[in-house]
């Protein structure tokens, strides 16, 4: 994999400061010698899935290219097969592939709450995207210092996503998580790192937690809203053995049917805190366990909620 440093100066843009980097890709702070803009530059990772990225002792706020925060969960490599699903390792022509799809998926991709594509570079033959610098904290950063979290951000996500979906232009990020949605100082949410897709969806990054089922459809999105929800709740997620062991599979029997309400059998928000209101915890379910509740429906409620509290 390419590697880039501080200070180095790639086809205009000065690097100035590691960012942060997940379980395929690197970004790095970069601004342009002539114009003196900001911007992200984004480029393959020497990792090829979350479980190789090294972790870091204690959990920090400092970005180093030495490891991450132990709390940081970054996406794996997902490959669907006929019988199922199989989380491995992406190869060094694999991430370039794909961040080359995800520079293809962005630059069609035009909302103000979502990181927008300014470029894209080649350099020694591998990828570098050209990205929006959003300045803020991820909320994970926040979720980590407990600052107060808004519902508002979740339905801003919400809407965005519909949006998109109805524009045709992005059917679902699938990879929603609090490393990923960035809060400006001015309130306003910004969604970084859709999933990395091939156009048959035969292989997608995610990060399990967020998305259990490996859902490649709107759903997975609502499905995360519901779990980061359930976290800032309780301080914990609703499921530690992920993934789910029919995941990806397409159909099945009573079997697979009693393994799936075994695999919901999660805590509710109540019983680990008790000021949990009621209606929110409602949404939260229907977000996790119920499949035909959508982005649609997550933003009439949430909506209600917010207009009444």
């Amino acid at each position: 994999m390419m590697k880039l440093a501080v200070g180095e100066v790639v086809q205009g843009y000065r690097i100035t400061r590691f960012l942060g980097r997940g379980g395929f890709a690197t970004v790095f702070l970069a601004q342009h010698e002539q114009t003196g803009n900001k911007v992200a530059l984004k480029v393959g990772g020497a990792s090829g899935g979350g479980r190789q990225v090294t972790r870091l002792l204690e959990v920090t706020s400092r970005r180093t290219p030495e490891g991450i925060s132990p709390d940081e969960l970054p996406a794996e490599a997902v490959f669907f097969e006929s019988n199922g699903v199989r989380i491995d390792l992406f190869d060094e022509q694999e991430v370039q592939n794909l961040l080359r799809r995800e520079g293809d998926l962005l630059a069609n991709c035009h909302h103000e709450n979502v990181v927008q594509l300014l470029d894209r570079l080649t350099v020694d033959n591998n990828p570098v995207l050209v990205l929006e610098y959003v300045r803020g904290k991820t909320l994970r950063e926040k979720i980590r210092s407990l600052e107060g979290i808004h519902l508002n951000w979740f339905l801003a996500v919400a809407r965005a996503l519909l949006a998109l979906k109805q524009a045709g232009t992005l059917d679902y990020h699938g990879d929603l998580k609090p490393e990923n949605i960035v809060v400006k100082p001015s309130g306003k949410v910004v969604l970084l790192d859709p999933a990395m897709r091939t156009p048959e969806h035969r292989v997608v990054t995610t990060t399990p937690h967020y998305n259990p089922l490996l859902l490649t459809d709107s759903k997975a999105d609502v499905m995360a809203i519901g779990i980061m929800i359930y976290e800032i709740l309780t301080g914990t997620l609703p499921f530690d053995e992920v993934p789910w062991e029919f995941a990806g599979r397409q159909s099945g029997g009573e079997t697979q049917r009693l393994s799936l309400s075994y695999f919901f059998s999660y805590s509710p928000p109540h019983a680990l805190n008790p000021k949990t209101p009621e209606e929110l915890e409602r949404i939260v379910y229907r977000c996790i366990t119920v499949p035909g509740y959508g982005l649609e429906e997550l933003k009439t409620d949430l909506e209600s909620f917010i207009s009444k509290a």
